[in-house]
This record gives structure tokens, C-alpha cells and sequence, in this order.
């Protein structure tokens, strides 16, 4: 999903208003600043000791978001506007925040990157294929919005090496997550004239559609056995919403102000919807155990604030609990495959309110 840009200054993400308010526009940072940036542990917010331990901050300056670990828990995949880059690119590092590269060209757009095939490849959308450079950003007078860039899904080798094109639609296809067993990935595209969830073969094939409402269904993530999907969705109902979503798909553009959760079986069967918090709800991944759904919302305080938390909720929509307290944004919350670290995003002790940073915790049950 596209970075939610600063969360502070608006609502924005892989949403300060997806993700309302995710990420928005970020400065970008100095390849000086970023080089002599060293990880280090910061204090909890008030409340946050509960669950999280030992909090380090990896990434200092502009936008980096999207976190996601490696099979082994040693690694992550994020996108950042480092290096002076005014879109995001896609890099890894490891859990300490050391042995930062980029992975991705250079070129165009990215976002979303996961690690595949036992962490010997990686893939992530790349709008390189059809413009090498920024796209634009949207036109303010729409409000709150964000574009749907033509993104298709790449791999490449863990060193940005061998990248090979996986989807060939030029249309937004991003948002992607990898199977438990390493064989199908399931991500959301544009390809059919609507914002849908598929599912394909780790090579390409096999493409399979899953959602089909009107409306924005997003943020896919499998269940730690394979047999369940989470995601974000909007599904206009009154003819004003309807009209105004479709006026804007027109233009490649969504609003994400209206968020909630569902759950579906891995073949697209029994799609429900778990929590109707009235704001905009996004990021759901899964504990370990597949008990708990962990994900970050802004339904607790006004959209305007670009407040959003992280929360763990049970799958049938039950035993809602705040994880994360700072009155900025956190988001993008994801727990490491072994269960003892959560990553995620978020806009403390930033040193401009453009900025977006990559935490990493020890998890206390």
C-alpha cells in the first residue's frame, strides 16, 4: 500500500486518514543523516510496557514504512525516501538496523516488498515499467487522497539483483503477502476496473479474484495455516459515496477515510466483516499463533489529528485492545514469524512532522 506519508500533518499506508491519515509527504533525508544514524532503545509511551519491551528506533529521517520481517526474524523489507529521494525505494536491513541497502532500481515507485523462497528472494510493486520517474503528487483540492500508481509486482534477489517482472498489468497491483507455504502470493490490483483482492501462483499463474463489491478491498493477509484472509475494505453503499468513489477510481485516486477489518477463507468463501469502528482501520496481519489479529486504527480519536494506534483484536471482531498510546502515528504493525519482536511504524520523536520511522520491539504476552 503506498506509504502513509506524515501522519501528523494529515491522515495518509501498504492510511493516515491505509490507510485515514496514514502516510503522506515526507522531506526527504540526507544520505549523511541516514549513514551516521545509529539504533537505539526509547522510552515507552505510557501504557505501551504491557506488551512491548525494549523499544528501538532503526531508521531516522523521512519516510520509512512498511516493515516486514524475513522468514528467519533476522531481516526486513521496508521502502523509505532516503538518499535524497523524493518516492520510496525498497531496501533491507537487519532487526538492529545495521547493513541498510537499497534492493530496488532506483527508478519510478515502490512499495510493499516481502521476502520469498526461504528469504533467498524478495518481491515488491515497481512503477519503473511504465514511468522512471515520481509520479505526482495528487491535487490538494481533492482532500484527502492517494493515488493509485502503476504499480506491478517484481522479484529480485535479496541484493536487488536478477529482477525479474512477475505481473504485467500497468495498472496499481501491490499490497502482496506470501503464503505460509511459499506457493501462492494473494495482493490487490486495479486490473478488472476495481480495487480487488487476488490470489497467484508464486511464479504469476494461476490468478485468482477473491473480492468483487464495489469499493476498495485492500491490505490482504494470509493466516499463519494458510486457510484465512484479513484485510481492510470500503464498500460505498449511499449513492453520494458511490458516486464519489467511482469519480475518483476515474482519476486513479481513492480516499481512505473508511476503513474496516474482514476475514475471508483462502479461497475467497465466507467474507465477514469483524470490526465496524467507524474510522479508518488498515495494516491487519496476524500473531504467530493466529489467535490474535494485530492492525492500526484512528477510530478512537479525531481523523484530523493523524492519531492512529496499533491494536490486537480476537478474529471474530472480540477482545479489542490498544497496544501503542502516542498521540502520533503508529502503524504498519507486524510480529516476526518466531513471536518475539513487533515492527512497526510510526512518527515519534520525529524531528520534523514529515517524518515516518521504523521501530522494533521484544514482545511481552
Amino acid at each position: 500500500m503506498p506509504i502513509l506519508g506524515s501522519m501528523n500533518s494529515q491522515l495518509r499506508r501498504c492510511l493516515t486518514t491505509l490507510t485515514a491519515a496514514l502516510i503522506s509527504v515526507a522531506l526527504p533525508a540526507s544520505a549523511s543523516s541516514q549513514g551516521t544514524f545509529v539504533a537505539h532503545t526509547v522510552a515507552p509511551d505510557s501504557g505501551e510496557q504491557r506488551h512491548l519491551v525494549n523499544i528501538r528506533q532503526l531508521t531516522n529521517g523521512g519516510e520509512n514504512a512498511e516493515a516486514y520481517f524475513s522468514a528467519d526474524s533476522k531481516r526486513l523489507i521496508f521502502q523509505s525516501t532516503r538518499d535524497g529521494r523524493t518516492c520510496d525505494q525498497q531496501y533491507i536491513m537487519n532487526i538492529d538496523g545495521t547493513g541498510v541497502h537499497r534492493v530496488s532500481n532506483g527508478k519510478g515507485k515502490t512499495t510493499c516488498g516481502y521476502f520469498m523462497d526461504g528469504d533467498r528472494r524478495i518481491f515488491f510493486a515497481s512503477s519503473s515499467a511504465v514511468d522512471t520517474a515520481c509520479t505526482p503528487r495528487p491535487d490538494p483540492s481533492k482532500g484527502y487522497v492517494w493515488r493509485l500508481d502503476p504499480y506491478d509486482i517484481y522479484t529480485a534477489n535479496p541484493d536487488g539483483s536478477n529482477l525479474k517482472r512477475l505481473t504485467r498489468y500497468g495498472v496499481y497491483t501491490a499490497e502482496g503477502v506470501l503464503s505460509p507455504d511459499g506457493k501462492r502470493i494473494v495482493f490487490t490490483s486495479l486490473k478488472d476496473g476495481d480495487l480487488d483482492i487476488y490470489t497467484m501462483n508464486a511464479d504469476g499463474t494461476n490468478v485468482k479474484q477473491l473480492t468483487h463489491a464495489l469499493g476498495y478491498d485492500g491490505g490482504p493477509w494470509w493466516s499463519p495455516d494458510g486457510t484465512k484472509i484479513v484485510y481492510r475494505a470500503f464498500h460505498p453503499t449511499s449513492p453520494k459515496d458511490i458516486a464519489d468513489y467511482k469519480s475518483l477510481l476515474a482519476e486513479r485516486l481513492v480516499r481512505p477515510n473508511k476503513m474496516d477489518l474482514w476475514t475471508m477463507n483462502a479461497d475467497g468463501s465466507d467474507q465477514r466483516q469483524i470490526t465496524h469502528l467507524g474510522g479508518a482501520s488498515f495494516g491487519p496481519s496476524w500473531t504467530p499463533d493466529g489467535k490474535k489479529i494485530v492492525f492500526s486504527s484512528n477510530y478512537h480519536t479525531d481523523p484530523k489529528l493523524g492519531n492512529f494506534d496499533v491494536f490486537l483484536i480476537n478474529p471474530d471482531g472480540t477482545g479489542l485492545e490498544q497496544i501503542t498510546t502516542n498521540p502520533t502515528f503508529d502503524g504498519f504493525p507486524m510480529f516476526s514469524p518466531d513471536g518475539k519482536k513487533l515492527v512497526w511504524a510510526s512518527n515519534r520523536l520525529v524531528k520534523n512532522p514529515h517524518e515516518t520511522n521504523v521501530f522494533i520491539a521484544d514482545w511481552r504476552n
